[in-house]
């Protein structure tokens, strides 16, 4: 292959890449004949929803693709170079030093057994760089520059103890512990509760500019790409179907596809649904409380936390409340507490009129079917082992319906929800997230609840998907009357889906009311924090691209 040469301002340039999946997959190619640079000291943005080969790029960069994908065509030039001719253990060093990554699951890619300052120090070991001693200092000044209190203390502790946020600044430590001319950051903020992502987002920018480093940023947040953006490469099934400025593709989208996802991104509300006071009350939950205490060591006392902290609301049939909140405020234990999965320490919640916090596991038996929940991971809650039919029937037959009944009831929630009859004697495994979502959402209406909790049911969802499923979710409501409590830390899917909103700060209700009210009005100081991180903020997708 011929010497490759580059314009001056341009660090890394993708040309032409095409890498190849194995035989008898859906497609032929992970990514097929893309091409785009990253020019010195800007933010590139690549988006694009699950399986756009997003990661599978940044991947084939850094050398980190699986065996059974091979790259079939192209060039990947670092400083004129191409990095997939190259001989490996000319590459080996670049790794790290001259082209560093950020994953997004911190938790998964630290080393359990070894502490925070031994991983951010191995990456500068491993490379020669410095002796014990700066290497130990060059640490202190890394868990400094990204925002970590105490670092002295936080070097001796281990993964486990961190939060998901403080996990992403080490991971963000260990990426610049070389000082590399590139950082590539995938999903680095998908997990993360809007104000850490907004935090992380800011730290990014400010050592991007102070260090003048190029940053290749992996999302599937229109909102994140508002937010901190210089351009934008937007990728559908593998292939590039646009790339330009952030502010041209953002306002002027060109492709079909980038018209969609903008338009699918969910925008705050500027007016609230209509009411349905008259309704009667499904649940009431009076003055609920659960507090975790941990046991005392001899090194250490033991705590308590108030989870949920004298909470008090009414929901109505046909109506959804959301709860808000970051992690720890105590939303997810509400959740768990309503649902019974975890006993209340005080308080009542009336359901259909009668107590059930302190009600008796086999009174309570009766009275489970018509509370059902949608997870948070489709995936993980669905029986790998059974069919979806046996899946979506297996409960109402252990209550007593009858299982010709059973499934030609599966049968039209199947269609309800959007999928066909086929579906039934499939396995999970062979639908997409979206598609699981959707078998989620059937299973739990098999038992025509009454009150229907949906624990973070759209956060691991493609934007475009995500609509698809809150509009969903709409029409049930619609058609069946059910009630739903909506745990979310995405304000503007709160917006979109909720007729009320509680939010919730360290097991406590700081704000109570309709959405228009509590986010464009927010009252309580912890209500502005939330509204104030969202990320692009001030973009408004859809009425932009209704002027496009």
């Amino acid at each position: 292959m011929s010497q490759a040469s580059m314009p001056p301002n341009v660090v890394l340039s993708v040309r032409h890449l095409t890498v190849s999946l194995p035989p008898k997959m859906e497609r032929a190619h992970a990514v097929h004949d893309i091409s785009f640079d990253l020019n010195a000291g800007e933010i590139l943005c690549i988006i694009g929803e699950s399986g756009s080969g997003k990661s599978v790029t940044a991947n084939a960069i850094m050398g980190l693709l699986a065996p059974s994908i091979k790259v079939t065509g192209g060039q990947i030039l670092f400083k004129d170079m191409d990095i997939l001719s190259t001989p490996e253990e000319k590459i080996r060093p670049l790794r790290g030093q001259a082209v560093s990554i950020i994953f997004q699951d911190p938790l998964s890619a630290l080393n359990p057994l070894m502490t925070i300052g031994d991983q951010i120090a191995e990456v500068m070991e491993a490379h020669g760089v410095g002796s014990p001693e700066t290497r130990a200092a060059k640490v202190l000044e890394l868990l400094e520059e990204v925002g970590l209190p105490d670092p002295k203390l936080l070097r001796m502790q281990y993964p486990f103890r961190l939060s998901g946020g403080q996990r992403q600044r080490v991971m963000i430590a260990m990426a610049l512990a070389l000082d590399p001319d590139v950082l590539i950051a995938d999903e680095p903020t998908t997990a993360l509760d809007v104000t850490t992502q907004a935090q992380i987002l800011e730290l990014i920018r400010k050592i991007q500019k102070r260090k003048n480093m190029s940053v290749m940023f992996i999302t599937h947040d229109f909102g994140v790409v508002a937010e901190i953006a210089d351009r934008v490469v937007v990728m559908e099934k593998g292939i590039l179907v646009e790339q330009g400025g952030a502010d041209e593709v953002l306002t002027r989208p060109s492709h079909p596809y980038t018209q969609r996802l903008v338009a699918a991104v969910p925008r705050m509300r500027s007016d609230d649904r209509s009411a349905v006071e008259e309704a009667p009350v499904v649940l009431q939950v009076e003055n609920l409380e659960k507090e975790y205490r941990t046991s005392g060591t001899f090194f250490a006392k033991g705590r308590t936390v108030k989870a949920v902290n004298d909470v008090s609301f009414a929901i109505h049939k046909g109506q959804t409340l959301g709860v808000v909140g970051e992690s720890g405020s105590g939303k997810s234990s509400l959740g768990r507490v309503l649902l019974k999965l975890l006993e209340p320490d005080a308080g009542r919640i009336l359901f259909d009129g009668r107590d059930i916090a302190n009600m008796p596991e086999e009174s309570f038996r009766l009275l489970r079917p018509y509370i059902q929940m949608i997870f948070q991971d489709p995936f993980a809650s669905l029986n790998p082992r059974h069919t979806i039919g046996r899946i979506l029937t297996v409960g109402p037959v252990a209550h007593g319906l009858a299982l010709h009944e059973a499934k030609t009831k599966a049968f039209r929630l199947l269609k309800l929800v959007g999928l066909d009859e086929a579906a039934y004697d499939r396995f999970p495994h062979e639908f997409s997230g979206g598609q699981r979502q959707r078998i989620g959402i059937a299973r739990a209406l098999m038992f025509d609840p009454v009150l229907l909790v949906a624990d973070e049911a759209v956060s691991a969802l493609d934007v475009s998907i995500q609509a698809q499923i809150l509009e969903l979710l709409a029409r049930v409501q619609k058609e069946m009357k059910v009630a739903m409590i909506f745990i979310t830390h995405d304000l503007r899917v709160a917006s979109q889906i909720c007729d009320n909103v509680i939010v919730m700060y360290k097991g406590s209700v700081v704000e109570h009311g309709p959405p228009a009210k509590i986010f464009r009005a927010p009252e309580h100081e912890y209500t502005r924090r939330l509204v104030s991180a969202i990320p692009g903020a001030d973009w408004e997708p859809a009425a932009r691209v209704a002027g496009a």
